[in-house]
């Protein structure tokens, strides 16, 4: 049977002890045992860190006794004197000292658990996970999720102290078209209707500007039914804000300020402002990436115009048909990128689209050429000259359409920075700017919009809103750190006649206009406020700021890449009398 802790009450956390020649008291988890015979050494931890508790001839009997039966994970409260360790542990804080322990409780037992609570391991994710509650033990998550924490903190007295009302949105709403699928909430009392789990406060928090609450900010949950990858779960939280009477200037700066706040807090980093601004097609230009990772070179160049009629059909081609060829140089890296690696690589950039790989590798006197025997003499030396590759690089080149050659490229340069080992430590921010409004969509044919659908033209694109969408760019930007999406912000449409026009050149027909958003253009006709905002990824932002592979390894219970959570396992199944009471009948897949 378990002690209790009658009479005796938590003075110190475990990582907190110091001095020496007090009376304290810890409790915690036992993370290892030492039992030298007539000496007892117990690490015990807490989410602070590990103390030494000791036990030896001078202990009572009944406490040395339950210092013997105690084993890992093993739940326990300890009072004693801290005095000076003789055995010193520089690796911990509490290194120099020890517990002499006089009162000793088991205030649970444990089993042996299926993997051991120790910071690096080798255990496979899927155990972790299925055991969750024992991997959050472990201090490395621990410690991501406390930053995670004091993330939050920051934030909300960043913009309470800038005018903010932090004010929630519901989290059943109506179901509205924001990029992504909805996850859906059947109604008991309306049988054959459905709530929407939101994607974001997006229309709620244009509605509190609507109100005149002027500043809007909420930590928001946020749900999104799409496939999952390192830096994507279906639940996260948005740093989510919305102001009035503004431009992009005005909430880009605004922003700038809280990130500065938020590093030097956190991390005493002074991030340098303003940060830089890259245009939408300079980013896919230079970067093939709309969030460019720019703590290395390696930019794209165009070669088109030099092998525009060289006697390579790939590149001529691929010109012919109104695309480009176009190359990143890798210094230094001939070496390392050997055919049998330039091969891997090819065998990457035909899984993502490409036709194939062309390179030059400069490990001699002379450079080797995959394309070299269509080269006319002095055509060579104009492409290295113009990519700036010299003895000892290796240059990567891929031809096709622009929409395959500018992403392709962006992912094989951000794949060969890692292989090489050549991105540096630190904290790139820019802004992402003069973004397209429409994206043409090759399987339908049609333009569709890039942005919800609240979102602004510039000013002078708006002639072409029906005409020619390619030339429509948006009063919109996104938050780009160290090649990760942080947030995406646009100044919003509040004019009614605009905001109509808008949906149907989305190609919504006034039903489902009045359908979907008649309630907001109907809030327009009340007379609106100029305002914009935007949302961060907090969960995305712990992750950058932890250095974690993941968005799993800053969230407490995560999701898997099927969507499930192994620890409870869902989704499951639910009762029949569940169903019926929704008015739901399953039918077999």
């Amino acid at each position: 049977m378990a002690d209790n802790m009658l009479g005796l009450k938590r003075t110190h956390y475990c990582g907190e002890v110091e001095g020496t020649g007090s009376a304290v008291t810890v409790g915690g988890y036992v993370q290892k045992v030492r039992d030298l015979g007539n000496l007892i050494f117990i690490d015990l931890r807490d989410r602070t860190g590990i103390v030494q508790l000791a036990f030896n001839d001078a202990t009572g009997r009944e406490v040395f006794e339950k210092a013997s039966q105690c084993h890992a994970e093993y739940v326990l409260m300890a009072k004693g004197v801290v005095r000076e360790r003789e055995s010193k542990n520089n690796e911990i804080k509490t290194g120099s000292i020890e517990i002499a322990v006089d009162d000793l409780r088991i205030l649970a037992k444990a089993q042996t658990p299926p993997f051991e609570i120790v910071d690096s391991t080798n255990t496979n994710e899927e155990l972790r996970l299925k055991y969750r509650y024992l991997d959050l033990r472990r201090k490395t998550l621990q410690d991501n999720i406390m930053t995670r924490s004091r993330i939050a903190k920051i934030t909300r007295d960043y913009f309470y102290e800038n005018g903010f009302i932090e004010i929630e949105t519901p989290m059943l709403m109506k179901s509205t078209p924001e990029g992504a699928r909805d996850y859906l909430v059947p109604s008991r009392i309306h049988k054959g209707s459905f709530y929407a789990l939101p994607q974001s406060p997006q229309i709620y928090k244009q509605l509190l500007m609507v109100s005149g609450f002027d500043r809007y900010i909420q930590l928001a949950r946020c749900f999104r039914d799409e496939d999952l990858r390192a830096d994507r779960q279906p639940e996260f939280t948005q740093i989510d804000l919305e102001m009035s009477f503004v431009d992009e200037n005005d909430i880009m700066n605004m922003n700038e300020g809280y990130i500065h706040r938020l590093f030097d807090e956190l991390l005493g980093i002074d991030i340098p402002m303003p940060f830089p601004r890259l245009k939408y097609m300079e980013a896919m230009e230079s970067y093939g990436s709309d969030k460019p990772d720019t703590r290395f070179g390696m930019e794209i160049k165009d070669i088109s115009a030099l092998v525009s009629n060289c006697g390579f059909s790939v590149f001529t081609s691929a010109i012919e048909a109104g695309g480009s060829v176009r190359a990143i140089t890798a210094k230094n890296a001939a070496s390392v990128l050997t055919r049998k690696e330039i091969d891997k690589l090819t065998e990457f950039v035909r899984g993502i689209g490409a036709k194939g790989l062309a390179y030059i590798r400069w490990v001699d006197d002379e450079p080797s050429c995959s394309f070299g025997k269509f080269m006319a003499q002095g055509e060579l030396a104009s492409i290295l000259n113009a990519v700036g590759a010299e003895k000892g690089d290796a240059v990567l080149i891929i031809a096709d359409k622009n929409s395959v050659t500018l992403p392709v490229l962006g992912a094989l340069r951000n794949k060969t920075a890692r292989q090489l080992d050549i991105i540096p430590d630190g904290f790139n921010f820019l802004w992402l700017t003069e973004i397209p409004f429409f994206e043409h969509d090759e399987e339908s044919g049609k333009w569709v919009a890039m942005h919800h659908p609240f979102t602004t033209p510039m000013d002078e694109c708006l002639e072409y809103l029906e005409t020619a969408p390619e030339k429509v760019f948006a009063k919109a930007w996104d938050l780009v750190l160290n090649g990760t999406e942080l947030s995406s912000g646009s100044i919003r449409i509040t004019d009614y006649e605009l905001q109509e026009k808008m949906f149907k050149a989305l190609g919504l027909t006034d039903e489902e206009i009045e359908a979907k958003f008649g309630f907001l253009v109907d809030a327009y006709k009340y007379g609106a406020a100029p305002h914009g905002g935007m949302g961060i990824g907090l969960d995305r932002l712990a992750m950058v700021i932890c250095g974690a592979d993941s968005l799993r390894d800053v969230t407490a219970f995560p999701k898997v890449q099927n969507a499930s959570e192994l620890m409870s396992s869902c989704p499951s199944e639910v009762d029949r009398a569940s169903l019926d009471i929704l008015g739901i009948k399953k039918t077999e897949s």
